[in-house]
């Protein structure tokens, strides 16, 4: 069993939501989950550090506000250049989730930022494996991945809507998906190092 954990800040409440479905479909694949707001880890002895120590895998996770990652979770990523001066996270699986008003809103570089982090910590990183959805006059709204996002989940919430019906049905089966697919890797990947 993969013992994964999920570090991620949420605004409105609304990527709160798409850390919930990621964990309900890494618990569905058989992993062990914790869930963990950036906020818990403010204090360099919170408990919340020891979780993400002893994981085998992290997810990161955050909205994307002005092109990049939320500043509580910018906060949290530099707090994490202790783990790297000691190589604390070496060759765990990374993976990462973001959302925001846009259907693209530059989720990308927030993605990007996500994959660096994760490369400077010496991690190896599980993008999405979905085909993109919705991109032919098959397609519709209600696929999965629906945005097309290949480095990891992505959702989208209109600004105007709160997290009670925002991100869609769509974006939270995607993120389900992807923590399926992180939880899975995962016990793979522990599965071969035994081995």
């Amino acid at each position: 069993m993969s013992i994964i954990a999920i570090v991620y800040h949420s605004g409105y409440g609304h990527t709160a939501k798409q850390a919930e479905a990621v964990a309900a479909g890494a618990r569905a694949a058989g992993g062990t989950v914790t869930l963990l707001r950036v906020e818990e880890l403010v204090d360099a002895d919170a408990p919340g550090w020891a979780t993400l120590d002893g994981a085998d895998a992290i997810i990161f996770g955050a909205p994307t506000y002005m092109g990049s990652a939320s500043a509580p979770f910018m906060a949290f990523k530099d707090a994490t250049s202790k783990r790297w001066m000691t190589g604390a996270w070496k060759d765990k699986i990374a993976a990462g989730f973001t959302n925001s008003g846009s259907m693209s809103g530059d989720k990308v570089n927030t993605l990007l930022g996500f994959i660096v982090l994760a490369m400077q910590l010496g991690m190896i990183w599980v993008g999405q494996e979905l085909m993109p959805g919705n991109n032919s006059s098959h397609g519709s709204p209600d696929d999965l991945n629906r945005l097309g996002f290949a480095l990891g989940a992505a959702a989208q919430s209109n600004v105007d809507a709160g997290p009670d019906v925002a991100p869609p049905a769509s974006g939270l089966r995607t993120a389900e998906h992807f923590g399926g697919r992180v939880a899975a890797v995962t016990a793979r990947f522990a599965k071969s190092k035994v081995a």
